[in-house]
């Protein structure tokens, strides 16, 4: 998707992300709300169309907890959607990294899911885990909050410590 619309929008459909473009000074805070409710609608519009066509035995595409720990499952959370949208933030901060930036945004998003789809089902997106949960509902809403929570956290801190590593570097 990077290589697709990433030069008409950035390829912000995680608002993860989004809030820490916002974070990080490079989106105002309408365009995030914008970004924001797209990036919902069109999870559930995906997810609704995933259950027409698969159903939604199983999993479903839905999170669950680490060892039905919640305060583990943020912590994982933080950290895998920490690590991806740092990753994000460094390839995208200069134009000549344009011709490798999709490659590196989704090796990244590739490592945090082979570390974290056996732990939490890997969220990183608020957005991902919203739409399949609603569109299966149930038991699969009941802690939702946290691939919501820790998401957005995540990619607040990213954009906290990439800037905190920006302004040193131009020291």
């Amino acid at each position: 998707m990077a290589h697709s619309i990433g030069n008409i929008s950035g390829c912000h459909i995680n608002p993860a992300v989004s809030i820490a473009m916002l974070v990080s000074g490079k989106m105002n805070v309408k365009d995030f709300v914008g970004y924001v409710v797209a990036q919902f609608a069109g999870a559930i519009a995906g997810a609704g169309i995933l259950a027409y066509i698969f159903g939604t035995e199983g999993g479903f595409g839905t999170n669950g907890l680490f060892e039905a720990d919640v305060l583990k499952s943020l912590i994982i959370e933080v950290i895998l959607t920490f690590v991806f949208v740092l990753a994000i933030l460094g390839v995208t901060s200069r134009i000549q990294n344009g011709a490798v930036a999709g490659i590196v945004i989704g090796l990244s998003l590739t490592l945090v899911h082979i570390l974290g789809i056996g732990l939490t089902g890997t969220s990183v997106s608020p957005a991902r885990s919203f739409g399949p949960a609603l569109i299966k509902g149930g038991e699969a809403l009941c802690n939702v909050w946290v691939f919501i929570v820790a998401p957005l956290v995540g990619g607040v801190l990213a954009a906290l410590v990439y800037r905190f590593l920006a302004g040193k570097e131009k020291q």
